[in-house]
């Protein structure tokens, strides 16, 4: 039996992701890196926590592997397992093994949806030892220079039923993300999309408004990332609101009366 892992190169981020400050979060997070502090980002859909975490890739020049987390993520999708190659069985690193031999950052995006079970692989990692035990090798891996774990959950979609335990939780400094302030945000849609700052700032206006209708049923507000693909679609000629029609109110509810609040909203803008 042998073992194959893919190369650090894969994972680098070759290119500076655009993303702008809102507080001290870039410091914080360089802090937490050089102190082997591993990191946990609160905030809603589409604020800019995974856009933040390739960011910090960069700017730390460290390899990124993101792991979407879900209800049926297993240990061995994170570890790793034995697969047939021909007439022999090779151990396949997972994505956690793999950050762990080459010191990168591994990234588990809304890691709440994992199975709780899951998470305790990763307890050993969280804490002093930055050790990984890998049973099916009966072998432990100490964490290469540079290793960093960073997670993130939408705490609007917290429940008893999807959240960190606390012997997970307090294993991590966590930083708090929301969406950036209006000017902020504007510049964000108009570096991404290619509109001009007026139409940008309708858009960021839009969502203001939207994003307070969550009182009233809307389960979340319009994240950043729905106003990019908005100026996007209407960079590329569509009317506004007929852009926001598809990449606000469409893809935010299925209901159609709070659909047409959302567009009546669109009308006072556009």
């Amino acid at each position: 039996m042998r073992q194959i892992s893919p190369e650090a190169s894969v994972f680098k981020i070759e290119k500076a992701p655009y993303y702008v400050a809102v507080g001290a979060e870039v410091e914080g997070f360089e802090r937490a890196h050089a102190a082997q502090i591993p990191v946990l980002l609160k905030g809603p859909t589409g604020c800019g926590k995974t856009r933040f975490v390739a960011h910090m890739a960069h700017k730390l020049d460290r390899p990124l592997i993101t792991v979407a987390c879900h209800e049926d993520l297993s240990a061995s999708d994170l570890v790793g397992r034995y697969v047939l190659e021909g007439d022999e069985m090779v151990w396949l690193d997972g994505p956690l093994t793999q950050a762990v031999r080459m010191g990168a950052i591994l990234y588990l995006d809304e890691v709440v949806e994992a199975r709780k079970d899951t998470m305790v692989v990763i307890h050993p990692l969280a804490d002093h030892r930055r050790q990984l035990y890998i049973d099916k090798l009966g072998a432990v891996l100490n964490a290469a220079p540079g290793f960093m774990l960073v997670v993130s959950y939408n705490p609007g979609y917290q429940s008893i039923l999807k959240d960190l335990k606390p012997s997970t939780r307090q294993r991590f400094v966590a930083f708090d993300f929301c969406y950036p302030p209006p000017e902020i945000e504007a510049e964000v849609v108009v570096t991404e999309s290619g509109v001009d700052i007026k139409i940008a700032a309708a858009l960021v206006g839009i969502a203001g408004r939207v994003r307070n209708l969550t009182d009233r049923g809307l389960v979340e507000g319009v994240s950043t990332r729905l106003l990019i693909y908005a100026g996007l679609l209407i960079a590329q000629g569509s009317a506004p609101q007929e852009a926001c029609a598809a990449a606000l109110s469409a893809a935010l509810t299925d209901d159609p009366d709070m659909a047409a609040t959302i567009q009546a909203v669109v009308a006072d803008f556009f």
